[in-house]
């Protein structure tokens, strides 16, 4: 067990190595076994039989293996080899046009549906595995891990992005199935988790959307534009309050914020304040939520009592995440120091486990999460190095057909 008070007054630079550290083992000990990709969810008690892989949660599995690496928590060569294997898994698995399911079996690389017509290609999670493959790629810079590097942009280049396309549309849809076609019909229209989707379109050397589809989809969503004023912080784009923090995370990753700019939006200013926005929420608490507080905020997806929800300051059940406090450090650096050692001090004997805190808990009705999941780890290990060092960002827009995309949409960035 761990001496939780002391863990919680290391100093800074200490805390943040000891919390990355620890949430790593999610993805590099609790890994599904045969393919080594990330399992979706882990209970605090082992489940060896559990071979549901997560597709969008194993890219941000690869980055925070990228992390791993670089801090010397497991040796190159270690993190390489894991690479292959993951690798291997990916190439024997089902596809579709290219594009991985949400979910696969580990064993035998099925597609496990995430629901009825749910069982085919999902262009959201296939955006996050790319974009921790393509930082995968560039970490692996050395001359023997040229074919390393190879197999990773034969992956990237089977994507068929143009293929979500539909006859007659100019937006992204999220789901293909061989069974269903299209009959989700879910259009990947913003302002949501889901940029990175469009800018890999824009990117693919072999399979490329224009910049028509993402102004005329992403950004014709209903909830893109706003500008309002919520607890007196501006907010550019997204729903009224801002949304789940995994808005400001997952495209994040691997897309750096500073100095992002395009004719919608300069990103920076886009994800401190909505940050700002679900911190200043949870302080005026408006809902009278058991907990809340400046040492314990921090609304987004996750689990809760009632199964999983994406919780928001306009969807707030009393139910604390603590990744959307942990994986914003980049935004909120002081009020995140202060939610993480009061997540310690105050519910750390039932959230801190073996791979880092569970997923979520909900004071008020007395209720702790049991689980860890990968979408909830990954970004606190990234985000958090991105705070640190700016590693994943450095490696992922040095990317050149990242940077290609990037301007084919009309972004800026510094140093372009």
């Amino acid at each position: 067990m761990d001496d939780l008070p002391a863990l919680a007054d290391l100093p800074d630079d200490a805390l943040l190595e000891a919390l990355q550290r620890r949430t790593f083992r999610f993805f590099w000990e609790g890994a599904e076994p045969q393919s080594g990709l990330a399992r979706d969810r882990n209970r605090q008690s082992a489940d060896a039989g559990n071979h549901l892989v997560a597709v969008g949660g194993s890219g941000f599995g690869i980055m925070a293996m990228i992390v791993a690496a670089a801090r010397g928590w497991i040796a190159r060569e270690a993190a390489v080899m894991r690479l292959e294997r993951m690798l291997t898994a990916l190439e024997g698995a089902e596809r579709h046009h290219g594009v991985f399911p949400h979910f696969l079996d580990g064993v035998s690389g099925a597609t496990i549906p995430f629901g009825p017509q749910d069982d085919g290609g999902d262009l959201v999670e296939t955006s996050f595995l790319m974009m921790g493959l393509l930082a995968a790629r560039a970490w692996a810079e050395r001359p023997g891990e040229a074919g390393l590097r190879a197999r990773i942009t034969a992956l990237w280049e089977s994507v068929a992005w143009d293929w979500h396309v539909q006859p007659g549309q100019e937006v992204l849809t999220w789901h293909w199935s061989p069974r269903h076609g299209f009959a989700m019909n879910h259009a990947i229209r913003g302002w949501n988790e889901c940029l990175i989707a469009y800018v890999l379109a824009a990117a693919s050397p072999t399979h490329a959307i224009g910049r028509q589809v993402y102004e005329q989809g992403f950004c014709a969503g209903p909830d893109y534009r706003n500008g309002n004023l919520y607890h007196g912080i501006r907010l550019p784009l997204g729903p009224a309050l801002g949304g789940p923090l995994f808005f400001t995370h997952y495209s994040f990753c691997g897309l750096d914020p500073r100095g992002l700019r395009d004719s919608h939006a300069d990103y920076w200013e886009q994800n401190v304040a909505h940050a700002r926005i679900n911190h200043a929420h949870c302080l005026a608490n408006p809902g009278g939520f058991a907990g809340y507080g400046p040492d314990c905020w921090g609304l987004t997806a996750s689990d809760d009592p009632d199964g999983y929800d994406a919780h928001a300051p306009g969807n707030d059940n009393g139910t604390i995440s603590p990744t959307a406090a942990l994986s914003s450090f980049v935004y909120t650096p002081r009020e995140s120091f202060a939610a993480l050692r009061g997540f310690l001090r105050g519910h750390g004997e039932r959230i801190w486990g073996r791979q880092g805190f569970t997923d979520a808990f909900n004071p008020g009705r007395g209720w702790f999460a049991d689980t860890f999941l990968a979408i909830d780890q990954g970004p606190i290990v990234a985000m958090i190095e991105n705070y640190r060092t700016g590693l994943l960002w450095k490696l992922f827009m040095a990317v050149p057909e990242v940077r290609a995309g990037l301007a084919k949409l009309g972004f800026e960035t510094p140093s372009a």
